[in-house]
């Protein structure tokens, strides 16, 4: 695979930091934290994972791969380990990152996501098809993907954060997320390799889980797989927020974030 897309903030040589996304995002849905860490002294590498954003396609999506993806793209960067914050879907290529090369990153930050099976992707169904009905031609504006995509998907918010996904191209537009190959693979996506991941020896760095309190994506009984698989593990869980724990409650998980990528190691 190509190298992934990325959006770099901060100096070269500062303390690298990497966000990965979660489904149909993009990296640069976390600029405005990548802006603000680069102010305080990090270097930030945004990356699109494969099948989003920029990012080039494939003809199947699992983590391993983009676990895969995503390490070749930060060891090109920077040789250091890394700081990886990972949301949702990017939290699971995180996790299998550092299980699969541990050397590659220094301390990990799990949002809203656990080591299993997320039941709430089997609703991205209907975001999938929500996206396809949009016409692709020169008389569609965004106001009217918009107005499609109400049809089936009445939030607001959610709406908004599918069509950063739609892009003009020549006289029509185009989804720059593989909706054909990310609508097939949900079913892949929503869970995660279990088997493969406790095949590894366990991640002995720092790790900070994140939960939204609203949320359902992390479960009571992820916890004892989550600390088999990452000993250190230590986990917050931010009240009023749902499962875009970053968005619902950004003060408070930058607060929780900065605390945590200050640390020692040790």
């Amino acid at each position: 695979m190509s190298a992934l897309h990325t959006l770099s903030y901060g100096d070269t040589g500062a303390t690298p930091v990497t966000f990965l996304h979660g489904l149909f995002g993009q990296g640069r849905n976390w600029t405005s934290f990548a802006r603000a860490l680069a102010e305080d002294g990090y270097r930030v590498v945004l990356p699109d994972l494969p099948d989003h954003g920029r990012s080039p396609w494939t003809s199947h999506v699992d983590y391993l791969t983009m676990a895969k993806a995503v390490g070749e793209t930060l060891a090109e960067a920077d040789e250091r380990p890394w700081r990886v914050v990972g949301h949702s879907m990017g939290g699971k290529v995180a996790m299998l990152l550092a299980l699969e090369q541990p050397v590659r990153v220094d301390r990990l930050c799990v949002v809203d996501i656990g080591p299993s099976e997320s039941a709430g992707v089997s609703g991205f169904d209907t975001y999938v098809a929500a996206m396809r009905s949009v016409p692709l031609d020169a008389s569609t504006s965004r106001a009217s993907a918009d107005a499609q995509m109400a049809k089936t998907v009445p939030d607001d918010r959610v709406r908004a954060f599918l069509l950063q996904n739609l892009r003009r191209e020549g006289d029509g537009w185009r989804w720059q997320a593989n909706l054909d190959v990310l609508g097939t693979e949900l079913p892949v996506l929503g869970g995660f390799p279990l088997a493969a991941a406790q095949s590894l020896l366990p991640y002995e760095g720092p790790v900070l889980w994140v939960a939204g309190a609203r949320s359902g994506y992390v479960r009571r009984d992820d916890a004892e797989t989550m600390r088999s698989l990452f000993p250190r593990t230590r986990l917050v869980t931010v009240a009023d927020a749902g499962h875009w724990v970053h968005t619902d409650q950004p003060r408070v998980f930058t607060e929780i974030l900065e605390r945590f990528l200050a640390a020692s190691t040790s």
